[in-house]
Parts: structure tokens; sequence; C-alpha cells
């Protein structure tokens, strides 16, 4: 029987920059391959760079720092079949497990154990076409979705979305992150006063304590 195995970038620790485990000690498991090309991406090395690594050892080296949350990303973890059985695993070494996503894919086969952060791609993104608008479907308490948003534009599209799939209501939260660069945060502050909406505003923390290419954070 072939071993499974996956491709990966890299492994390492460092706090969670996003969600509502924002800064937490967490150790990610990013895997290469993706196939959107977000125009704000901060992880093109991501695309095509990494090894084929046995899933028992992502296990033992994700369990030798010795942290009960761990965060799989990518590229897109999902393109990858063999994600889901190294989710199960890690949940069933008592970590408590994140997956990051795009949207782009079919969530519904994830252990149910797994706190999916799913991205809703808004039109700055330039992948708008690319939400698989089914998964909302399987969206439940554990999970949060992400809208990046660079312009009014995105906003008022995000807040439309928000209100036809109720997603605060079916979601553990709903995060709205700004395109680093591209809008001032506080712009999407004030339209969230504004408006009165029940989201939850963040920065991507890691960015403010190291430099925002660093690799490895």
């Amino acid at each position: 029987m072939t071993e499974k195995t996956l491709t990966v970038n890299e492994i390492y620790q460092s706090i969670q920059g996003e969600s509502t485990f924002a800064g937490r000690p967490c150790v990610f498991v990013r895997l290469t391959f993706c196939d959107l090309r977000c125009n704000y991406c901060d992880t093109e090395y991501a695309f095509y760079e990494g090894k084929k690594m046995p899933l028992n050892e992502i296990v033992d080296l994700v369990a030798k720092f010795n942290c009960p949350l761990v965060e799989v990303t990518g590229g897109e973890p999902l393109l990858q079949p063999n994600v889901l059985p190294l989710m199960s695993i890690l949940c069933d070494a008592g970590m408590t497990v994140l997956l990051e996503t795009s949207g782009a894919h079919d969530i519904s086969k994830v252990d149910p154990r797994v706190h999916r952060i799913m991205d809703l791609k808004t039109p700055g993104s330039g992948e708008v076409e690319r939400n698989l608008w089914s998964n909302i479907e399987h969206l439940n308490e554990r999970d949060e979705v992400k809208c990046v948003i660079g312009s009014r534009e995105d906003f008022e599209w995000s807040r439309e979305k928000i209100e036809r799939f109720g997603l605060t209501r079916r979601c553990h939260a709903v995060l709205f992150s700004p395109i680093f660069g591209r809008i001032g945060p506080r712009q999407i502050v004030e339209w969230m006063l504004e408006d009165k909406l029940d989201v939850r505003f963040q920065l991507q923390m890691h960015k403010f304590i190291w430099p925002p290419t660093q690799r490895g954070v």
C-alpha cells in the first residue's frame, strides 16, 4: 500500500495572527499549491515550492513543538486530498486544528472537529467568481468566514453576503480584514460602526510584529 504524503512548503511555530484565535502560539503546516491568484496574495512562494512528506513525519514534526494549536494553511490545503486524514490524525492527538481555506473548494468532507476559516473572495481579490457558494450550507458554529476588503465596493459586497446568507448567525464569527497597504484599517472600522455590523475587525498581527514579507512567522 502506498504511503500517504503531502507536498509541504513549511512547518513552523509562531503566533496566530488572524481569526478569533489571534495572539495564541500556533504551529503552522503550510501546504504547497494554489489554483487561485488573488491580487493581494502574500504567500506566492507556496504556489510551487515544497517537498513531499509522509503524514506520520508531518505529525511528528508538529508534535515536537508541544503546542496544542495547529493551523493547516497554504497555498490551498484542500487541493491535496491527503490533508483530510492529516487533520483527523491531528484532532485524534488532542490538538485544536484550524483550516485556512479560500472557499473555492468543498469543505464538507473536513473532519467536523476542525475549525474551518473560510474566505469569501471579494471583488477586489480578482477571484470573486471562484467562490463555491454551496460551502455556505456546510458552515456551522465552529467555523469562521473572512472577507478581505480593499474598497467600499468590497465592503458593500461583503455586507450584502452577510445579510443574504445569515452568516453571523450561521458561523462562530465573520471577520473583516483590510487588504494590507491598499486601504486604511480605520476606514473599514468606520463603515462597520456606521452600519452597526455584527462582525469582527482584524489586522494581520504578524505583519506588525515582523516585516510584512518575512517567511516562517
